[in-house]
């Protein structure tokens, strides 16, 4: 193509062709680095034809959509997203969308291929519209990455692709505990303390299941009655273990201290005598089996580490038995087993199971939080207040996703109402 000059530079060809001027100057784009004039002859041609095409320079791709969902993931969400986030994100490539359109080129597939995609799997698998949506986030982040970001595509197929209708409304898995029901929780964990602790703590501050767990008396100043959330915990498999969970010297599951979700989340909050007590009570106990396990008590230390992906500092939490002599940081984490062993939030599973089988209670941890937010707008606290302490960005998420209506706030509506026309 005469438009596009091949030139010799040293043991290598480049190629060069003029584009738009600027300020009346002539411009050329070139590249150089090719061994043969043939290669720089067909990459220049590939070049000038995308130049002319979308006024700027282009490299398509012919890597599979399988492909490059693994590049996505390395370059986009390990260094963006929280763990838990990347975690689910992996699942839904691997287990749906790899498995189905994955074989696709990058290039070649449309509007309609992702529609046809999302409807199938809205037909034949029946999946609850928020598992949907997250399928469809996945779609949507990964193709603007593809054409806004690299410049894999020219085009994202995905920015109108729609959701089936759900004719049936989602139902609210929220359930708000009675005085009554927390009463049974309470007492059928009573021997048990480091669950029993956990929700009570739960119950009387609103905290997020990951904050509870990633507490350490450091952060509970119960002479001032005061409690700071400044970390959470989580969980991460480490490669070539399994997701089986163990808590012997092998273990493959390691807990990390965490950021908090958001700037917000970070607070401190008053706590009542109820709380103070009774920790108080789980702390003198908790000294106590340090003395009666002696070495074979398990303590937990800080260790600072290096993430693979991002290369910020994460702090591991390592545990050894009380006998040998470690020198980093010690934790003194809130909730753990007589022995010292440390589960984290896999604590509540097992329980849970109890509540929901024997004890007939709906529930998940969640709900002791969104439980506590509720009781305080039901008595009459300031939403402001509440939102600061539940840690949310603003009012309007308190009041869209933890204030539920109770029979009690009902009832109120109805007596104000009245009150209201008496004066008619």
């Amino acid at each position: 193509m005469s438009n596009v000059t091949i030139q010799k530079r040293g043991n290598f060809y480049q190629y060069k062709f003029e584009i738009a001027k600027v300020d009346g100057k002539r411009k050329f784009l070139s590249k150089s680095g090719f061994k043969t004039k043939s290669e720089a002859e067909r990459e220049g041609v590939i070049a000038y034809n995308d130049y002319l095409n979308t006024g700027n320079s282009f490299s398509s791709s012919d890597m599979s959509y399988s492909d490059f969902l693994d590049y996505w993931l390395e370059n986009y969400c390990y260094i963006n997203l929280k763990y838990h986030t990347i975690e689910g994100y992996s699942n839904i490539i691997k287990n749906h969308i790899k498995p189905n359109i994955g074989y696709f080129r990058l290039s070649q597939i449309t509007r309609a291929t992702l529609q046809e995609f999302i409807n199938n799997i809205y037909v034949e698998k029946g999946f609850s519209k928020n598992f949907l949506r997250n399928i469809l986030n996945v779609l949507k982040m990964s193709f603007t990455y593809a054409t806004d970001v690299v410049g894999f595509v020219k085009e994202n197929p995905s920015l109108k692709v729609r959701l089936p209708k759900y004719d049936i409304p989602n139902e609210d898995s929220v359930h708000i505990f009675t005085k009554e029901e927390v009463k049974m929780i309470l007492n059928r964990f009573q021997n048990n303390h480091a669950i029993y602790y956990a929700f009570l703590t739960e119950y009387y501050t609103g905290l997020r299941v990951s904050e509870v767990f990633g507490l350490t008396w450091k952060d509970i100043d119960l002479e001032n009655k005061r409690l700071t959330v400044n970390k959470n915990v989580l969980k991460k498999n480490q490669k070539g273990g399994t997701k089986n969970r163990n808590i012997s010297g092998n273990a493959t599951t390691v807990w990390y201290f965490g950021t908090c979700k958001t700037p917000s989340s970070y607070r401190t909050i008053d706590i009542g005598d109820t709380l103070v007590n009774a920790l108080k009570e789980y702390k003198k106990e908790q000294e106590k089996y340090k003395k009666e396990y002696g070495d074979s008590y398990m303590k937990h230390y800080a260790k600072e580490v290096e993430n693979p992906y991002t290369k910020k500092k994460e702090i591991k939490i390592v545990n050894a038995y009380a006998e040998i002599d470690v020198t980093l940081p010690e934790v003194n984490l809130v909730f753990l087993k007589n022995n010292g062993v440390f589960e984290g939030t896999d604590t509540c599973k097992y329980p849970f199971k109890v509540i929901h089988y024997e004890l007939g209670i709906p529930c998940r941890f969640h709900d002791f939080r969104d439980t506590h937010a509720t009781r305080l707008i039901e008595a009459g606290s300031d939403i402001k207040a509440v939102s600061k302490r539940l840690g949310h960005r603003n009012i309007d998420t308190t009041y869209d996703i933890y204030v539920r209506v109770t029979e009690k706030m009902e009832t109120d509506t109805v007596k104000r109402f009245e009150q209201f026309t008496l004066n008619l």
